[in-house]
């Protein structure tokens, strides 16, 4: 996935840790077989090269995150989109290197949210050109995978993060929740920014941004955030969006979909579907926190 992870847990002794880190290896290296668009023969690479017309029966897990991509993609009307993977190549960001302008929208991706799903089966058709990219709701999916695995070797009390996004269960040994501070992108060492800290306790946390992965073009920042609607990626490198939700698979998802809307659209959206969001925007002295009615009854 590019990234790091850790696990802080409460764990009784004698418990055999080099065993519990194999399993946790073995359940994320899963996670990237099936759904990682940088490796050659991942399901998802083989269903991105397959022809048109062509049905596929997906492994379970890889279902469930594509069915969950594909309703969230229908609430928020498309600024979350798992087809979204000729953009992102495009954009320069991807696996694929670009070959036609960025600044056109690929024809190829039109199908928005409409990927015809057969949960019967477990299959998902290729209609011909689509491109899966599930790097904004995996990592989420896979936090939610450690803490299940967590919970079934009776380990309640844990705190796991993948890059940043975090699950909480339970409590620390002294009593006191898994606290986690929200990142502000725009904040210079030593600035007055206000700090928003969550308390995890049976719910996840996950925030998007074009501040982690973004080059400069001249006077232009060119993130990896691409709107799926318009093909364009984004140029904001200061606004975060954060979102904080039982399941880390669909906090991960929202906090992309709503940095793409950005807050006016974006904390309506959120009002309306009752996410608990978070905008940090501006940097040093001009910063400010911006957030959804869920939010707020959380932090107060």
């Amino acid at each position: 996935m590019g990234t790091t992870w850790s696990v802080k847990a409460a764990v009784p002794g004698g418990l055999q840790l080099d065993r519990l880190q194999y399993e946790i290896e073995e359940a994320l290296a899963e996670i990237v077989r099936q759904m990682s668009p940088w490796e050659e023969q991942s399901c998802l690479s083989v269903f991105n090269r397959a022809p048109a017309g062509t049905w596929h029966r997906l492994p379970e897990e890889f279902f469930a995150v594509l069915a969950e991509a594909t309703r969230i993609a229908e609430q928020t009307a498309g600024a979350f989109d798992p087809t979204v993977g000729s953009l992102v190549n495009r954009a320069g960001f991807g696996p694929i290197l670009p070959t036609e302008p960025r600044s056109e929208r690929d024809p190829t991706t039109a199908r928005r949210s409409g990927l015809p799903l057969n949960p019967v089966t477990r299959s998902v058709l290729q209609p011909g050109g689509v491109q899966l990219d599930l790097c904004a709701i995996a990592k989420g999916f896979a936090v939610d995978r450690v803490s299940e695995l967590l919970l079934r070797h009776e380990l309640p009390d844990h705190l796991v993060e993948i890059g940043g996004e975090c699950r909480g269960s339970g409590l620390k040994p002294d009593g006191t929740p898994w606290w986690v501070a929200i990142e502000w992108a725009g904040r210079s060492p030593g600035s007055a920014a206000p700090d928003a800290v969550v308390a995890l306790h049976g719910v996840s946390i996950a925030t998007s941004g074009g501040y982690r992965r973004y080059r400069r073009e001249g006077e232009a920042c060119i993130t990896h955030l691409v709107d799926p609607r318009t093909g364009h990626a984004l140029d904001d490198v200061v606004t975060t969006a954060t979102v904080v939700f039982p399941r880390c698979m669909v906090a991960d998802a929202w906090a992309t979909a709503l940095a793409v809307l950005g807050p006016e659209k974006g904390l309506r959206l959120a009002a309306t579907h009752d996410i608990a969001a978070l905008f940090t925007l501006g940097k040093d002295n001009a910063h400010r926190l911006e957030m959804s009615p869920a939010m707020a009854a959380m932090l107060n």
